[in-house]
């Protein structure tokens, strides 16, 4: 190993760089919240009106790089000084510096939970491959399951590359043996898939959407068919715990839909630190 990485090998140092990258990034993950979903509803709009033989009016369109971050009620263009992870948004008191509209706090909510997400990667994990992987998991759930609560929707631009990155990760057995990772992803996909045609036969309804499979497919192929029971038990006991609070607080009514790929994307997470521990004590219990 080169002597100038051998420092990263204290755990301490190693959390504390991993939790840096994870503040950097998570200002990213906000704009990618923000911005995907304009991104597959101007795809969408212009692939109907293809189909109609029309063409949309001309509009400014997004990319997850252009235009430049600005705020969304004045248009103020957002400067290096004022795009800061979480210390910006204290030092502006939550405002924008040009109108002072207030700045929603889930902007630094996610580059904190990015932050210390990271930082837990790299103390369990350890310098190597299976920290880098696992960061680059955590960001994609903290995505999917910003724009789920948003949108109702689990983009297949995010959800169908964490599949294979999972596969290719554990070519190497980074987090589970290969055979495991395939037959986790061909098992999670097909058992919500299941309970997703059964609910449908039996009620006339959809009960999910097709991104929870794909999701689910996705942590199989992460970390293997074993903790898809785990995984499952664990989200559908937090969607249940949550959807039963919001009920009885009067903050949602009967019926309406509730996103499952938040409560997914935490199973995974969970499964990810702790997910052979927690399977050995659920099993015991059985």
């Amino acid at each position: 190993m080169p002597d100038a990485l051998v420092p990263f090998q204290d755990p301490p140092v190693f959390a504390l760089l991993c939790g840096l990258i994870g503040l950097a990034v998570g200002s990213f993950l906000n704009v990618v919240i923000h911005r995907l979903p304009k991104m597959m509803d101007h795809d969408w709009r212009t692939h109907c009106a293809e189909l109609r033989g029309e063409t949309l009016p001309p509009e400014e369109t997004f990319s997850l790089v252009k235009p430049r971050s600005r705020c969304p009620t004045c248009g103020h263009p957002i400067s290096a000084l004022e795009n800061v992870p979480v210390l910006s948004w204290l030092f502006l008191r939550g405002r924008c510096s040009a109108c002072r509209q207030p700045i929603s706090p889930r902007y630094p909510l996610i580059e904190i939970s990015s932050g210390l997400f990271c930082a837990a990667a790299g103390f369990h994990f350890a310098f190597g491959w299976s920290a880098a992987g696992a960061m680059v998991l955590i960001w994609c759930l903290i995505v999917l399951a910003c724009i789920d609560l948003d949108t109702l929707l689990l983009p297949d631009s995010i959800t169908l590359p964490l599949l294979w990155t999972g596969l290719l990760f554990n070519l190497f057995g980074t987090f589970t043996d290969l055979p495991s990772a395939v037959i986790g992803a061909v098992s999670g996909y097909l058992s919500l898939w299941v309970v997703y045609w059964g609910f449908k036969l039996a009620t006339g309804k959809e009960g999910m959407g097709h991104g929870d499979f794909k999701l689910l497919a996705a942590l199989g192929a992460w970390l293997g068919w074993q903790i898809l029971p785990l995984t499952i038990l664990l989200s559908s006991l937090l969607g249940a715990l949550v959807g039963v609070a919001l009920i009885l607080s009067a903050k949602r009514e009967r019926g309406v839909p509730i996103p499952f790929g938040p409560y997914l994307a935490a199973a995974g997470g969970l499964a990810l630190f702790w997910g052979k521990p927690l399977t050995h004590a659920y099993l015991g219990l059985l």
